[in-house]
């Protein structure tokens, strides 16, 4: 299995393409493709036909994957995407640091 630096729910901002400068939640991690889905990024329109009897079909607008590689972790203190390094507490624990300024992440 793949390990990727971003997981579900971490804070992300998208840092090229379109949507360079957006931050967004992280709805799905798809580790085997190296891929995260992240809220109100990479948004497409898609043609929904009705499946039932009584069921409106339309234009949905829904969130499209994208490489993980193209976000960074947001961090609150610096207000910017960073880079993630790994720490061990005393206790055993590997938590997710900041690169920048060293704050613990999540």
């Amino acid at each position: 299995m793949n390990s990727m630096h971003v997981k579900k729910g971490d804070t992300v901002m998208c840092n090229s393409g379109n949507d360079a400068g957006k931050k967004g939640e992280v709805l799905v991690a798809i580790p085997s493709e190296n891929k995260v889905i992240v809220k109100g990024v990479n948004v497409r329109k898609k043609h929904v036909k009705p499946r039932k009897q009584g069921e409106a079909g339309g234009i949905l607008e829904t969130e499209v994957a994208i490489p993980a590689s193209k976000v960074n972790i947001y961090c609150s203190s610096c207000k910017k995407g960073v880079r993630v390094r790994y720490k061990v507490k005393s206790d055993g624990t590997k938590v997710r640091v900041c690169a920048s300024c060293g704050k613990e992440l999540d």
